[in-house]
């Protein structure tokens, strides 16, 4: 049986979706990956083309079917200590913290490594120190279920130190044999929310000492970027640190942070 295909005319109607929902840019030749995900809800339906999807998510009244698009489409690659060397930059500034209460949020967690990566860390080097707290929050509820959970296949444990696997993790037996989960110890020190970094954030979100916004601005255009990290700077200490990707930028923007880093920036005190 042939496989449906996703015309250009139907590509565009979900690239559009996906920019008023998440403000999210779904670039050209991302139409085999949108195709490839998408045709999972057409098997799930019963749906013989895509032209009969696009109708449904074009239909005001299917919030929750537009959710699931959304969160398929979403759900990006991670893995634990990624990019190692912000992980040795968090622990310079961990080395040197003076007791007072710590927070961090990991803006764009997506399944959770990065909020468990740094957990760990934070466990490791202030012992005994429970003045910490970390949020984790993504636009795919999806993902943060399985964040909630912490229980990952073994075969993305390659990136945890090997005593920090032992310390901090479980190793799945019978059915759950193959899989790790983080202890309840760390879990219980996350929290996580479903944010959408594209409109305004929860009122209730507090401040933070440490902001992770790690490859999430590569689907914005420059509008969009902007915004996005006004928003979050919002939310993070004057002196505090901010975090993105290796292979994102802030130039140009005009923002008030100054580079410390490699992809490390330090948010200025107002004068």
């Amino acid at each position: 049986m042939e496989l449906p295909q996703l015309s250009d005319v139907e590509f565009g109607h979900v690239q559009k979706l996906m920019q008023n929902v998440s403000g999210i840019i779904m670039a050209n030749h991302k139409k085999q990956l949108v195709a490839g995900r998408l045709l999972k809800r057409l098997k799930a339906l019963g749906f013989e083309s895509f032209s009969e999807y696009v109708a449904l998510l074009e239909d005001p009244r299917q919030q929750d079917e537009r959710r699931l698009a959304v969160d398929l489409l979403t759900t990006n690659e991670t893995f634990f200590f990624r990019e190692e060397a912000h992980f040795h930059f968090l622990k310079s500034i961990i080395t040197d913290w003076d007791r007072r209460p710590l927070s961090i949020w990991s803006a764009a967690c997506s399944s959770g490594e990065e909020v468990y990566s740094i957990s760990m860390l934070l466990s490791d080097l202030l012992p005994g120190y429970s003045n910490w707290s970390l949020v984790g929050s993504d636009l795919c509820r999806h993902a943060l279920d399985s964040a909630r959970q912490g229980i990952y296949p073994m075969s993305r444990a390659q990136g945890i130190p090997a005593e920090f696997l032992k310390r901090y993790c479980l190793k799945g037996v019978g059915e759950l044999e193959g899989l790790l989960q983080v202890k309840q110890e760390l879990r219980e020190k996350v929290s996580f929310y479903c944010i959408n970094l594209n409109t305004n954030l929860p009122a209730d979100l507090p401040v933070f000492d440490i902001i992770f916004l790690r490859n999430i601005l590569i689907y914005f255009d420059v509008d969009g970027k902007r915004s996005i990290v006004e928003r979050i700077l919002s939310r993070l200490k004057p002196g505090g640190f901010l975090f993105i990707g290796h292979s994102e930028s802030l130039y140009g923007l005009g923002l008030p942070l100054t580079s410390c880093g490699s992809a490390v920036y330090y948010h200025e005190p107002a004068a």
